[in-house]
């Protein structure tokens, strides 16, 4: 009867532990996206503005992610794995290679989103390089690499349909590739994806981009409220 009640005991651990597993996998699904945005009394949407972007002051700040918590680039891949977030081949091969880097230092950085209509870009497509040129003429600064992961990591609530390209310096792959990364939500889940990184790529203007407003570096602490538990 021992055996039988010992027996019993580690089959119910055992199954306490696979739930345990899958609910922590299933971040990035689709189902957990929609489940967790319906417990929300409102989906935290991006800024949208009224009129051109003059200077970064104009733009309101809208996310706040720490960076340098984990020890290299695989480390940081293998959480959003661990998560269920999805990485993207053109994504994989830029985070192969050794132009992407972490921080070794932890610390907070502001995010803006803001798109190339915002900016007062008027033609349906504009250069990637007209993009990054005038936003660092406006204030704004490009991120490093690691941003890409970690907002994807903390950003769970993405609403569906939204892609959000990370102002960045292009990586380039082993097979020459130069790509930039897009974190979203296409609806079969949270995603990281690749895209053509090349300066004189075309964007719609309607496209989204993140970036880093220059500050002062803050305490850790302020941003926590931000991370997945």
């Amino acid at each position: 009867m021992r055996g039988l009640v010992s027996l019993a005991t580690l089959l119910l651990c055992a199954a306490f532990i696979l739930a345990s597993t899958s609910d922590a996998g299933a971040q990035c699904s689709a189902r957990d996206v929609l489940q967790r945005q319906l417990s929300l009394k409102a989906t935290p949407a991006v800024p949208r503005l009224q009129g051109p972007v003059v200077s970064a002051s104009d733009v309101a700040g809208w996310r706040a992610i720490i960076i340098g918590t984990f020890p290299d680039a695989f480390a940081l891949s293998g959480a959003l794995s661990a998560i269920g977030c999805g990485i993207g081949d053109t994504a994989a091969a830029a985070l192969a290679t050794p132009a992407f880097t972490v921080s070794d230092t932890r610390r907070v950085m502001e995010l803006v989103t803001v798109s190339a209509a915002d900016m007062g870009f008027k033609n349906e497509t504009v250069s990637l390089r007209q993009i990054h040129d005038f936003a660092q003429q406006l204030g704004f600064g490009l991120a490093p690499p690691e941003i890409a992961l970690q907002l994807r990591l903390q950003y769970l609530d993405q609403p569906v349909g939204e892609f959000l390209i990370v102002g960045m310096k292009p990586i380039r792959t082993w097979t020459g590739e130069e790509i930039v990364l897009t974190v979203a939500n296409g609806g079969a889940g949270l995603i990281l994806i690749g895209q053509d990184g090349r300066y004189d790529a075309e964007i719609p203007v309607t496209s989204r981009f993140v970036f880093v407003r220059p500050a002062p570096g803050a305490p850790a602490a302020l941003a926590e409220a931000n991370f997945p538990d």
